[in-house]
C-alpha cells in the first residue's frame, strides 16, 4: 500500500468531485454556478464601491458591511477557480499544499464572516440600546480594532488546524467530496489518527462560529428588550427595521453552515450529492444574498446605488 505523509518528496494529489450522478451534465450545470459567482462578485463591489464614493456612508453600520463585502468577495475567489475547473475543464488533480493553502483561506474567510457578523450585531446593540454613546463607543480607531481582532483570531485558530494537517497520511481513496479543500472533508481519507485533528477543528469551530452565534443571539435578546420598552410604536418599527438586513445576512449565514457541519459528521450515510448541495449552499448563498438584501432593505444603500448607476448613464 502507498502511503503519502510530510517525508515524501512529492506531495499527494487529490481528486475534487463536482456534481455526483450528472458528470455528463456539469458543463449546463455550470451555468448557473457561473451566474452565481457574477452576481456574487458583482455585487459585492458593488456594495464597496457605493460607501468608498459616498462620504454619507461612511459610517460604523456601513464599516462593517464593508467588512462583510470584502470577507464575501474573498470567499467566492477562493473557490471560484477549482470549482468552476472541475464543472468546465474536469480539472479535477489539486496537490496536498495547495489543497492545505485553499482550506486555510476557505475557513478563515468563514470564521471573519462570523467575526463581522458579531461586530454587526454589536454595532445595532449599541445604535439601539445606547444611542448617545454611540459615536463616541464606535469611533474609526475603534472599528479598526475590532477589524484586526478578527483577523487575529481567525490566523490564530487555523494555523495549528493547517500545521497537524500537513502531518498525516494518506494511503487510501484520495477522491474530495466538493469541488473545494474543507478540513473535514479532508482529515476523513487520512490513514493516521486524526483524532487531535478532529480536536484542533471543532476547537476552531467552537471558538469562532460557536463563540459569535450565542453572542449575537443574546444581543437580540437585549435589542428586543429595549425595543419593547419605547413607547412609540413607529419609534419601534423604525428601530426593528434598522435589524432586518443584519438578522437575514445571520440567518443566510449560520443555517447553511451548521447543517453542513451536521451532514458532514453525522451526515455520512446520506447521497454525495446531498453533500454537494449543502457545500454549494454554503458557500454561495451568503455572498450572493447579502448585497440583494442590503441593498433592497436599506435605503442609504439602495439611494447610493442608483446615484452611481446613474453617474455612470450620464458619462456614457
Amino acid at each position: 500500500m502507498l502511503i503519502f505523509n510530510n517525508t515524501n518528496p512529492q506531495p499527494p494529489t487529490f481528486l475534487l468531485t463536482g456534481i455526483p450522478g450528472v458528470r455528463a451534465a456539469q458543463v449546463w450545470i455550470s451555468i448557473p454556478f457561473c451566474l452565481l459567482y457574477v452576481i456574487a462578485l458583482s455585487g459585492n463591489s458593488m456594495i464597496l464601491l457605493v460607501i468608498l464614493r459616498e462620504h454619507s456612508l461612511h459610517e460604523p453600520m456601513y464599516y462593517f458591511l464593508s467588512m462583510l463585502s470584502v470577507t464575501d468577495l474573498s470567499l467566492s475567489l477562493c473557490t471560484l477557480s477549482t470549482t468552476l475547473g472541475v464543472l468546465w475543464f474536469e480539472a479535477r488533480e489539486i496537490n496536498l499544499n495547495a489543497c492545505i493553502a485553499q482550506m486555510f483561506f476557505l475557513h478563515s474567510f468563514t470564521f471573519m464572516e462570523s467575526g463581522v457578523l458579531l461586530a454587526m450585531a454589536f454595532d445595532r446593540f449599541v445604535a439601539i440600546c445606547d444611542p448617545l454613546r454611540y459615536t463616541s463607543i464606535l469611533t474609526n480607531a475603534r472599528i479598526v480594532q475590532i477589524g484586526i481582532i478578527i483577523l487575529t483570531r481567525n490566523v490564530a485558530v487555523m494555523l495549528p488546524v493547517v500545521l497537524f494537517v500537513k502531518r498525516l497520511s494518506f494511503c487510501r481513496s484520495l477522491v474530495l467530496s466538493h469541488s473545494y479543500c474543507y478540513h473535514v472533508d479532508l482529515i476523513q481519507l487520512s490513514c493516521t489518527d486524526n483524532r487531535i485533528n478532529s480536536i484542533l477543528g471543532l476547537f476552531a469551530l467552537f471558538s469562532t462560529t460557536g463563540f459569535d452565534c450565542p453572542c449575537i443571539l443574546f444581543s437580540y435578546v437585549l435589542i428586543i428588550r429595549s425595543v419593547l420598552s419605547i413607547a412609540s410604536s413607529d419609534e419601534r418599527q423604525k428601530a426593528f427595521n434598522t435589524c432586518i438586513s443584519h438578522i437575514s445576512a445571520v440567518a443566510i449565514f449560520y443555517i447553511p453552515l451548521i447543517s453542513l457541519s451536521l451532514v458532514h459528521r453525522y451526515g455520512r450515510s446520506a447521497p454525495a450529492f446531498v453533500h454537494t448541495i449543502m457545500a454549494n449552499v454554503f458557500l454561495l448563498i451568503p455572498p450572493v444574498l447579502n448585497p440583494i438584501i442590503y441593498s433592497v432593505k436599506t435605503k442609504q444603500i439602495r439611494k447610493a446605488i442608483i446615484k452611481v448607476l446613474n453617474q455612470k448613464q450620464n458619462q456614457i
